[in-house]
This record gives C-alpha cells, sequence and structure tokens, in this order.
C-alpha cells in the first residue's frame, strides 16, 4: 500500500563473482569513469587482472559487456516484478509494490543503469534490438496489472494504461540525473514517493479525474 516499500526486502547491488564478475565489475568501472567509447578491451582486462583470452571466452566483444551490465540488472527487475504483481493484494499496494521496486533495484544499480542508457545508442543493431524487447516485456507485464485494475474498477480509466507505463518510467530512467546517495533522500524514501505518485495519479478519486 502507498507508503510501504517491497515486500521482497530492499534489493543489493548485483553480486559479481568469477572471472565474468571481475570482468562486468571493471567494465561498469572503467565506463562510468572514462566512457564506453573511451575504454579499450586491453583496459578492462588489466582491469580485471585477466587476459584477453579469458574474457573473449566469456564475452564475444565490448558490446557483449555493456549489453551483459544493463541485462543482468533488467532480469533481476523481471523476476522481481513478477513475484509482486503476482502476489496477494490489492492492485494498489501490488502496483506499489512493483513501482517502489524497480526504483530500489535502478538506486542499488545505478552505476550500471547510468552507464547503459548513456552508451546503448553504441551497441550494433542486433543488441539494441535484444534490449527494447526486453524492457518492453517488462513495461506489458507491468502495464497489464495497471489494465486489470482500471477493468477492475480500482484504477481511474480516463488516461490509458500504455500512457500511465510511459510516464513512470520517463522519470525512473532519469533517477541518474539527479539522485545521490549521499543526499537528503535515502533510496528506499525516494521509491516510496514514487509509489505513492503513481497511486495516487491512478485512483479514481484523484483530483486529476474531474478535470
Amino acid at each position: 500500500m502507498p507508503g510501504e516499500s517491497s515486500a521482497l526486502g530492499a534489493p543489493e547491488k548485483l553480486a559479481r563473482t568469477g572471472v565474468p564478475g571481475r570482468l562486468l565489475e571493471a567494465a561498469t568501472r572503467l565506463f562510468a569513469q572514462q566512457g564506453f567509447e573511451s575504454t579499450s578491451v586491453q583496459e578492462v582486462v588489466e582491469a580485471a587482472g585477466v587476459t584477453k583470452g579469458a574474457m573473449y571466452h566469456y564475452f564475444g566483444s565490448k558490446d557483449d559487456l555493456l549489453y551483459e551490465i544493463y541485462h543482468r540488472v533488467l532480469s533481476v527487475q523481471m523476476e522481481r516484478l513478477e513475484k509482486l504483481l503476482s502476489g496477494d493484494g490489492s492492485y494498489a499496494e501490488r502496483v506499489h509494490a512493483a513501482a517502489a521496486d524497480v526504483v530500489m533495484t535502478s538506486i542499488a544499480n545505478l552505476d550500471d543503469t547510468v552507464i547503459f542508457f548513456r552508451s546503448m545508442h553504441m551497441l550494433g543493431t542486433e543488441k539494441q534490438a535484444l534490449v527494447r524487447a526486453e524492457r518492453r516485456r517488462y513495461h506489458e507485464r507491468f502495464r497489464e496489472v495497471i489494465s486489470d485494475g482500471q477493468a477492475a474498477g480500482e484504477f481511474r480509466t480516463d488516461v490509458p494504461a500504455d500512457l500511465v507505463v510511459d510516464y513512470y518510467f520517463g522519470a525512473v530512467h532519469h533517477l541518474g540525473i539527479w539522485y545521490r546517495r549521499k543526499g537528503r533522500l535515502s533510496g528506499r524514501k525516494v521509491a516510496e514517493h514514487y509509489g505513492d505518485m503513481l497511486i495516487s495519479s491512478l485512483r479514481t478519486q484523484s483530483p486529476l479525474a474531474k478535470t
């Protein structure tokens, strides 16, 4: 319900172990410091303490590293979304939990998310298509439960669910521009505020619905 965070508990930054994990950790750090285009494969493998041969055993190219950085975050978000939306509670409670959760997972892995959105256009056509398809599946699942809440009379119906989803995730994707870990608001508090605002805008008694 509004004011409460995810029933799954606060997400943590993705653990990265073994050679693939070390490569992803090094790539994330270097891409954040220098930019994707300015970072060489040699720099990544040296920072990870592995050989180029070891890297190419797991990742076919620098593009693959960039793709995997974001893919892992989105995969976790999708898994958590399914659990939250399939749980008990009203539509408002489940949507609030899911809305807060995507904010918390994004903040927990903020460097990964920021790097990807800053550099996605540098991926090859095939990788870009894969990412767009994965994001679309996430957004469609989110939209589905909002549509169900509208059909059940719990949410206002004068605004299309597609527009609600586009508006909300537009705000989520901009977290990296302004959020600071040492800022006045914790990640959990930001997540709760985002969830509260979304549910307030969806409720049938929302003042917006009367205009």
